[in-house]
């Protein structure tokens, strides 16, 4: 273990690592249930199995690649929101069938690993000035408390029919609404052991939040298991390539853009806001490894769409693993073999309630915030309104990527202005022109 991921050498021990991975998988294993539920919706309810399989082993595979090629902590699996995008922008508002769209998600993720193993990888993450990489840790801090206060069955914030949030919510149609009473259960467990400073205290936050949960009937104990039906068939290279010009070439143009991107800066931003709160990066803001982990990404995405799956990603719970020691890419291999084993004990894996690890990403979120904003400089008002938008866009427009190109924009745009044009680097002038041009292929599409 030592040879393979220099543990000590980078300050942890194999308890810290086996803590993390644990911590990590089930921060983010209501993914192996979100997205089939999301997918589905477009790919059919009968084939919800077969997503789920190809979720768990997307997930893992990613993750594993992530283990052994950057030996780095961090977990992937297919993302949150770009599901969302497949199904109801891809597929029901662009017309493309979920095959056709599988075959998008092949098509970027091939664009995303030419990126990741060209030069023009570490100049993108290098062109990002220092106060914008603070900027992103506490936006993503922000952003993964809010999927904390969404990802706990009912939900604590309420959600109109738009996905506006308009309240809280602990109570549904007069009754108490348990899954949020036991999701403030948990953050006040999680809270307490923290302020002791227990070691492990967010994976004793979850098992002890799964307890409480099972008197308050959140906590679902399955009467058996079953290991009927686990099969790739139905969406195994399921892909329709003659049919993408079918509805035009700027939709599918605006789809491959779309997906590249988000892929792209998700991935760009979580490693660089998590790793820069966990004291992960040297005194230039670089992540070890971080070339590595977005190939192992754009790998990922290849086989998630072979599999059956959209954009496989770098998922920011994965700081919640970081959070209890996690340093190097044991805690991933330990994430990986969870995902693959979930698998075989899918009823076992979904035992444990959104309730029990919503506690765990809002702390986290405190941690990424209180790490990384107070190294921005708010007096210099050319830093300060950028940083305030990364940071604001990522939780209200619900996406790490909007968060990222809102700040990149006006970053340039303030320094113009300014005549600072020596201050912006050539690649931060391509990537706001890039940004531009994707959200303007969205508004000409109506997808904003």
């Amino acid at each position: 273990m030592e040879k393979l991921f220099k543990i000590k050498q980078n300050g942890s021990t194999i308890r810290k690592e086996i803590i993390g991975g644990i911590t990590t998988f089930f921060a983010m294993a209501y993914i192996m249930f979100v997205n089939p539920n999301i997918l589905s919706t477009a790919i059919g309810a009968e084939n919800w199995t077969a997503i789920m399989v190809a979720t768990c082993i997307s997930g893992a595979l990613g993750t594993l690649l992530t283990a052994f090629l950057a030996n780095a902590p961090f977990a992937q699996a297919p993302g949150m929101g770009l599901n969302a995008f497949f199904t109801f922008t891809v597929c029901f508002g662009m017309g493309f069938t979920w095959q056709q769209a599988l075959a998008i998600v092949l098509i970027s993720g091939a664009l995303f690993l030419i990126i990741a193993v060209s030069p023009l990888r570490q100049k993108i993450i290098n062109s990002i000035p220092a106060s914008l990489k603070s900027a992103i840790g506490g936006g993503i801090g922000l952003f993964i408390a809010i999927v904390g206060l969404l990802n706990s069955g009912a939900g604590i914030i309420k959600l109109d029919q738009a996905n506006n949030i308009t309240a809280l919510n602990f109570t549904i149609n007069g009754a108490v609404n348990s899954a949020a009473v036991l999701t403030v259960i948990g953050l006040i467990i999680t809270a307490c052991l923290m302020a002791w400073k227990v070691k492990g205290a967010i994976f004793i936050g979850i098992i002890a939040t799964t307890l409480i949960g099972i008197p308050m009937g959140v906590t679902q104990i399955p009467e058996s298991f079953t290991m009927s039906g686990i099969t790739l068939a139905p969406t195994f290279f399921k892909f329709d390539f003659s049919g993408l010009f079918s509805h035009g070439i700027l939709p599918l143009i605006t789809a491959i853009v779309s997906f590249t991107m988000v892929d792209m800066f998700d991935t760009v931003g979580t490693l660089i806001g998590t790793a820069s709160g966990a004291g992960l990066v040297d005194e230039k803001g670089e992540m070890k490894g971080q070339d590595k982990a977005l190939i192992a990404d754009a790998i990922a995405t290849c086989a998630g769409a072979c599999l059956g799956t959209s954009t496989v990603t770098t998922f920011v719970e994965s700081s919640a693993g970081i959070s209890e020691g996690a340093r190097t890419g044991l805690s991933s291999l330990v994430t990986s073999v969870l995902f693959l084993l979930s698998i075989l004990l899918a009823p076992i894996a979904g035992i444990v309630p959104g309730a029990a690890t919503a506690p765990a990403l809002i702390i986290v979120g405190v941690l990424m915030v209180k790490g990384s904003v107070s190294k921005i400089d708010w007096d210099n008002i050319e830093i300060a309104i950028p940083a305030f938008l990364t940071i604001a866009m990522m939780p209200f427009a619900y996406s790490i990527s909007d968060g990222i190109g809102f700040g990149i924009i006006f970053y340039t745009i303030i320094k113009m202005v300014r005549g600072k044009f020596k201050d912006v680097s050539v690649l931060m002038y391509i990537l706001t022109l890039l940004f531009l041009v994707m959200y303007a292929l969205k508004i000409s599409q109506g997808l904003i």
